[in-house]
């Protein structure tokens, strides 16, 4: 078996482990002492991350998407027509730069 495999039968062992713990607690009830139950729980958390830790830690990292930068715009280098600039009939001035106006 391949690592992997080895990795993911050990996780599915623990994860039986803690069901199977779980359930336990719920039968014992008053029959275990609870300080005894919760160190079970305890152990069983530990080699739960024990798991999880050695699994990041073995398996290769999954590659990340680089992130993109914004999209590029090409901006032509040909004049621009001069009656984008000057008022039309039917433009709006809004605010400074219009005809007549200045800066406070």
């Amino acid at each position: 078996m391949a690592l992997h495999d080895e990795l993911t039968a050990v996780q599915r062992c623990v994860d039986d482990l803690v069901r199977t713990v779980g359930r336990l607690e719920l039968q014992a009830g008053d029959q275990v002492a609870e300080v005894d139950v919760r160190r079970v729980r305890a152990d069983t958390d530990r080699l739960s991350e024990s798991v999880a830790l050695l699994r990041a830690a073995a398996l290769p990292p999954k590659p990340r998407e680089e992130p993109r930068g914004p999209e590029l715009v090409t901006i032509p280098d040909t004049p621009y027509d001069s009656a984008l600039w000057t008022s039309g009939g039917d433009l709006d001035d809004e605010g400074l730069g219009g005809s007549g106006r200045h800066a406070p």
